[in-house]
């Protein structure tokens, strides 16, 4: 049975509330996702939906297992015509497209390395990547003419390192990958490969600098059983996660996990995020489990999310950015559904997690899962005691299952992270007495003002409870006196009205007053239109730092 498949490689063990607590893998020295889990969910259960396509523009494409398997194998035989071996660097800037998947699942049994990354890149990002990354073949969207006149531009500055353009249509110089697909078989021998070759190649978002490079192997892939398992991801359920394939997230929630027990993906392909457009096909297509960032459920509760169906809706998480109170309050009013937080990074799986059993805390992250010793660790490296804030670090060995093995050509910045026997996250939190982790803030964003240390979420999620604000970050701004002071960079809720701005920043500012610790008010606020974030959505709390010490 396709159902219980999983437990070949997987050991699992829950407490009486259905919580998890056990996680162990048992990952065969061979193990190849594609295909150990797609070929053979293929001959389980030919007929199982395994991903479920819909574009803006109405267009639909379902595949089966079975469909899903041949047509990765047809990716496989059109790259290695083409050259593509087992070691090489594949860059896969696809968006939504449904061909993201024959791609990836292609490249996995030749044992190339896929390269993901969004299409929003300059070829000033494109060259620094085929640099760093070696990178000789790319595989991109082809619904904006500026994403591959980037590419050329960077080929052209790079010496014309690229020896395979693949795009998704017609353009002169490309190979169109659709029509070359089409040309091949369906079937191949099996490559050998090993569970420890590099799978996945991402460059993270870069908020601090020139992105790092973040490495994985095929044992990752399994790994991600646990991030699907907080998902709540079930047999023939039908999840949706938004995140373009360009991120690490889309391996949280469009890829491996669910595949592996025997959840369809649902992919929703568009170009601008739209509140209204998610709920709709959220509703239109009975989704029974949804992932988005706190970001788009802010945008969410803007909306009236009473008027969509959304009974199919069983499940919904959150992770990214920290989640603030107020709007896991107003989702659950509006849905009944309690949002359940989850914390990782592009260098892990979910290590984090409020899991189904487990009663959430609006704003906590939940507790550590059985795949890692997640904990709170002092500047001493020793654990953190209850209440009191240190960085979040996994005791472990590089390598170990699910965790990379350290920055790519970069061993001074690996050496910084992981020592001691620990990898340190960067990552602030406490734990209250009942093992809940709260979120602070990244080590950089930490404030010290007057003596005192100050985290950003806290006073972000007081200010998010006003109903005139949308977004805001919280930065120290240089102060002469006091070295830094809090300062809040403020977007307000669609169409508000101030008439008044010198008393709406004094109305904020009692407000923070009244809901924390005096000394954390913000003494600087500033109103704007936008934020400024990376191309991942995070918000660049280092840029306006900059601009403020200019």
């Amino acid at each position: 049975m396709l159902k219980d498949y999983y437990k070949k490689y997987i050991e699992t063990g829950f407490d009486k509330k259905g919580t998890l607590n056990h996680f162990k893998l048992n990952c065969p020295d061979d193990f190849n996702f594609s295909y150990d889990i797609i070929d053979k969910y293929a001959e389980l259960e030919p007929n199982a939906r395994a991903l479920v396509w819909v574009n803006a523009k109405g267009q639909e494409r379902t595949f089966t297992f079975e469909q899903l398997s041949k047509a990765s194998t047809q990716a496989a035989n059109l790259f290695a015509s083409k050259g593509i071996k087992y070691g090489d660097c594949v860059k896969l800037v696809l968006k939504g497209h449904y061909q993201f998947w024959l791609a990836m699942l292609g490249l996995e049994k030749l044992g190339a390395v896929a390269v993901p990354a969004t299409h929003m890149l300059t070829a000033k990002d494109y060259i620094y990547r085929f640099e760093q990354a070696e990178v000789k073949h790319i595989v991109l969207t082809g619904d904006d003419p500026a994403v591959a006149q980037s590419v050329e531009e960077a080929d052209r500055e790079s010496g014309g390192v690229l020896i395979n353009k693949f795009i998704l249509g017609e353009r002169e110089g490309w190979l169109n990958f659709d029509a070359e697909l089409e040309k091949q078989p369906d079937t191949m021998a099996r490559i050998p490969t090993k569970a420890d070759d590099m799978l996945l190649l991402y460059f993270t978002s870069g908020t601090t600098g020139y992105p790092k490079m973040v490495t994985h192997n095929h044992r990752y892939s399994l790994c991600h059983t646990q991030t699907a398992l907080w998902l709540n991801n079930r047999y023939e359920g039908l999840h949706l996660t938004i995140a373009d394939t360009g991120w690490a997230k889309a391996m949280w929630g469009k890829m491996y996990g669910q595949f592996i027990l025997g959840c369809a993906i649902f992919v929703y392909d568009y170009d601008k995020f739209n509140a209204v457009e998610m709920l709709s096909v959220v509703s239109k297509y009975k989704v029974t489990s949804f992932c988005a960032p706190p970001t788009m459920y802010r945008f969410f509760i803007q909306e009236d999310v009473k008027s969509f169906d959304l009974s199919a809706l069983e499940y919904c998480v959150t992770a990214g950015e920290a989640l603030n109170p107020e709007v896991f309050e107003r989702w659950y009013e509006f849905t009944g559904h309690k949002l359940m937080e989850g914390f990782g990074q592009t260098e892990m799986v979910i290590c984090v997690a409020t899991m189904p059993g487990m009663e959430p805390k609006p704003g906590s992250m939940g507790k550590p899962l059985p795949l890692y010793a997640t904990d709170i660790f002092d500047e001493e490296g020793n654990p953190a005691p209850a209440g009191e804030v240190g960085e979040i670090c996994i005791k472990c060995n590089r390598g170990d299952d699910g965790l990379f093995g350290g920055y790519l050509k970069n061993d001074e910045l690996t050496d910084s992270m992981w020592y001691d026997g620990l990898y340190h996250t960067g990552d602030t939190a406490w734990k209250d007495e009942d093992g809940y982790f709260w979120y602070v803030g990244r080590n950089d964003d930490m404030i010290k003002s007057s003596g005192y240390r100050i985290g950003p979420f806290e006073v972000e999620s007081v200010l998010m409870t006003h109903p005139l604000v949308m977004e805001c970050a919280i930065t120290g701004a240089p102060d002469p006196v006091r070295g830094q002071v809090v300062k809040a960079t403020v977007v307000l809720v669609k169409d508000a009205k101030v008439e008044d701005e010198a008393a709406l920043i004094k109305e904020l500012q009692k407000h923070v007053i009244d809901n924390t610790a005096p000394y954390k008010y913000p003494r600087i606020i500033e109103f704007v239109s936008e934020l400024p974030k990376t191309i991942s959505g995070k918000i660049r709390r280092v840029q306006i730092r900059k601009e403020d010490n200019a």
